[in-house]
């Protein structure tokens, strides 16, 4: 079950970070007045990337609490 939670939040983490690259990319091609995203807005890819990064750190926290009490008991 650690095996994956561990791949589970490497693959939100690893996603997170490609959702944010793609959404900056995407605002800089808007300058240029193109957009390769269609009608979805970079600011929503940003808002979906740190949701992510959310839940990594909520399995990240549990994951140091089952240690931490598996270490006290």
């Amino acid at each position: 079950m650690r095996q994956l939670t561990h791949i589970v939040y490497r693959i939100l983490f690893a996603a997170s970070f490609l959702m944010a690259g793609i959404a900056t990319l995407e605002k800089l091609v808007n300058f240029s007045g193109y957009t390769f995203l269609g009608g979805y807005s970079p600011w929503r890819l940003v808002e979906l990337s740190a949701v992510a990064l959310l839940f990594v750190i909520a399995l990240q926290l549990r994951e140091i609490k089952t240690l931490s009490g598996a270490k006290n008991s």
